[in-house]
Parts: C-alpha cells; sequence; structure tokens
C-alpha cells in the first residue's frame, strides 16, 4: 500500500513538472517520437511505410 502511494507521489509530480515546463515536455515528445520510429527486431529495414508518415501524435505509433 505504501509502495502504491509513493508510486502515485512521484507520477503526480512529475506531471505536474511536465505541464509547466515546456521544454520538458518537448523533449519527452521528441523521445516518443525516436522510440516509436525505431524498427522492431525481426522487421525489414526496407519498409517503405513507417510510423512518421502516419504522423498520428505522440501516442499514436504505439496503438497501430
Amino acid at each position: 500500500m505504501k509502495r502504491n502511494k509513493m508510486a502515485l507521489t512521484a507520477l503526480g509530480l512529475g506531471a505536474a513538472y511536465l505541464m509547466r515546463n515546456k521544454e520538458s515536455r518537448d523533449k519527452i515528445a521528441k523521445q516518443f517520437d525516436s522510440f516509436t520510429n525505431t524498427p522492431i527486431r525481426g522487421t525489414k529495414t526496407g519498409n517503405t511505410s513507417t510510423n512518421s508518415s502516419n504522423n498520428k501524435g505522440i501516442l499514436g505509433g504505439l496503438f497501430n
């Protein structure tokens, strides 16, 4: 129970920090974009259809 409360507190503080700091939000967004554009192990690199061409936002590439 105590761990859950501490985790939720940390999550809330992180969210509050990101809401107030635009540079941090942009940095996190870039990290998500670069993460969603990396090829999955076992896929071919010559694939012409990429997540960046769909332009679905930060988390859009995760939920295809």
